[in-house]
Parts: structure tokens; sequence; C-alpha cells
């Protein structure tokens, strides 16, 4: 597992790059101050959760989820502030050689072209460095935004799945898509 990933620009002055162990006290203040943005889309949190304390115990549980081959936390940062995530997780090798993908930006951000640009960098990464063979996605049936940098990544809806995720405190059903990845062609 590559624990020293080269970070990677991206529009509107925004870095892609591995989750730091230092990176609590930023990743708190993102999901404050776009806390309104997000809650519509992301499961009910705890009001701990906006605490830097409450990131600063995970972020090691992730970092060692990263090293066991079992996940890549991304975080999007714009100098010293972080403006979203990237995640790799539930990496499944063997005959199924597959990642779960999940993404947030920060509201003034939105519709720039950053998170296609993550998302893109991410399964390329995904593909060279992991040695993947398919990421998968979902979204809410409702989340035109997120199925736009799907659909602009090469993402193929492949299903709905009823009362998928419990987000914003009730089962919703979700879009699903997926990307093969070997067939795709390194960016130009």
């Amino acid at each position: 597992m590559p624990d020293d990933v080269p970070p990677v620009a991206l529009p509107a002055g925004v870095t892609l790059r591995l989750l730091h162990r230092d990176d609590g006290p930023a990743l708190a203040a993102a999901y404050r101050r776009d806390r309104e943005h997000l809650e519509p889309w992301e499961p009910a949190r705890p009001a701990a959760f906006y605490e830097a304390a409450y990131h600063a115990a995970r972020i090691p549980v992730q970092l060692l989820e990263h090293l066991n081959g079992r996940s890549t936390p991304f975080v999007l940062t714009r100098g010293a502030d972080v403006v979203g995530r990237v995640t790799l997780s539930d990496v499944v090798r063997g005959s199924f050689c597959n990642a779960h993908l999940g993404y947030w930006l920060a509201s003034d951000l939105t519709g720039r072209g950053v998170m296609t640009a993550a998302v893109e960098a991410v399964a390329v990464f995904a593909r060279d460095d992991l040695g993947l063979h398919r990421l998968q996605a979902a979204t809410l049936l409702h989340n035109t935004a997120s199925q736009r940098v799907l659909d602009r990544t090469g993402f193929a809806r492949i299903g709905t799945a009823p009362q998928y995720l419990r987000i914003a405190g009730r089962w919703q059903d979700h879009a699903l898509f997926q990307r093969i990845l070997p067939d795709d062609e390194a960016p130009a």
C-alpha cells in the first residue's frame, strides 16, 4: 500500500492529498463551516463530530486502514483549510478488486470542476497504484450534482438500491454507479 501518495493540483487552487495525522482541527472547521450544506447528504452526526478531538481520535484509525490496504483517505485543501474529502473504502482484493468511492466538497467550490478533477485523479490512483478493477459509488436519487460528477468521470449507472443508506436521519434510496478501471486510458 503506497503510504507516500503525491499531492495532486486541482482547479481553483485546491490540492488533493492523503489525510495527515494532524488534520483534525482543519476537518472539524470544514464540517462546521459547511454543516448546513452537508447535512442533507450525510448521516446524522453527533455534536462531537464538529470538534477537532473527534477527528483527531479517528484519523489514526483511518491511516491504519490505509496502511493495511483497506482504504485510502484523501482530503482536499486550499491553503491551510480542508475543503473536501474523497475516500476509497471497503477495498476488496482477490477476484473482486473493488472499492467504494465517497466524496464531499465545500459549498463555495461546487460547480467549478474541482470534484470532477479529484474523482478522476483518485480513479487513476485506484487503477495505477492500487491495481483495482472497479470503483462503485452511490448517490441519493435527487443528488444530480454528484451524479454529474460521476457521469463526467466515466461512471455508469447500474441500478437503484432501495433504502440503501441512512442519510439525514432516514433510510433513503440511492442510485448505484460503477467504473471499470482497466479499460481506462491514462489522462493526457
